[in-house]
């Protein structure tokens, strides 16, 4: 992703350059002369996205078909409460959460959100698990797990599985954008944050890059390992998190 389109994708990313998708599916049924087009739009913002995927697994029929239902159902929105189709990167978040198997963590409320249980993420008060070459170390092995749920880390028989992350020079934006919308919206999970949190902790060093780049768990296009390893302790700098909130909090508890 260079040039233009790189420029464009990033911009339309951000969070603060979110338009509804109420007023910009009337502007399409306005352009193509049928005002009929709930929905419409979210199917195209998720094509035009395609390219910040962080994985290249292609989807399952059976997560297609859960994909297509839940776009489906983008045409209702609701401004109170943030339900049905918000704007692009709500449906961008929505299509890479959709194919979550198991119950969803309930949403945060504001109380929760800053009682004495939410810290502002750091290495010292958010830690939830060690760093590879200290779970190396420990004797904890690493296999890249073939899915496209590029979020769904399991650890059995001492074996950490983590989908193949692909990280690209849009990979930067798209996860402070994300990250920025669920701390922005209290009925919101923290899935995404959850996620980057994991890998920044995993995440210490250029080694901790290199190592599980050799097991085909992290592939990137910047300019070196430290480069991925900067870009992860710093995504999370001043975020809200409650640990308990997370739903990596049991794979966790088990390793």
């Amino acid at each position: 992703m260079r040039g233009s389109m790189h420029s464009i994708l990033r911009d339309m990313i951000m969070l603060e350059n979110q338009i509804p998708l109420v007023i910009l599916d009337q502007l399409l049924g306005l352009q193509i002369g049928n005002p009929d087009q709930k929905g419409m739009v979210a199917k195209l913002a998720l094509r035009f996205f395609d390219p910040l995927m962080p994985t290249d697994e292609p989807l399952t029929k059976s997560d297609i078909n859960k994909l297509e239902s839940s776009i489906g159902n983008f045409s209702t929105f609701d401004p109170l409460t943030d339900q049905g189709g918000l704007h692009c990167l709500e449906i961008f978040r929505r299509s890479l959460l959709v194919l979550r198997a198991g119950p969803k963590p309930m949403p945060r409320i504001w109380i929760k959100r800053w009682s004495h249980t939410s810290r502002v993420a750091d290495k010292r008060k958010q830690q939830l698990i060690h760093c590879v070459t200290e779970l190396k170390d420990a004797g904890i092995k690493f296999k890249k797990r073939k899915t496209d749920r590029f979020w769904d880390i399991k650890f059995k028989n001492g074996i950490l599985k983590i989908p193949r992350l692909l990280i690209h020079d849009g990979t930067k934006s798209l996860f402070l954008n994300l990250i920025a919308f669920e701390q922005c919206h209290l009925d919101c999970t923290n899935d995404i944050t959850s996620y980057i949190i994991f890998m920044d902790n995993l995440i210490d060093s250029a080694e901790d890059v290199s190592y599980l780049h050799y097991c085909g768990i992290i592939e990137h296009w910047l300019g070196s390992d430290a480069e991925v390893a900067e870009l992860f302790n710093r995504l999370c700098q001043e975020v809200v998190f409650d640990m308990n909130d997370s739903y990596l909090s049991t794979v966790v508890g088990t390793s």
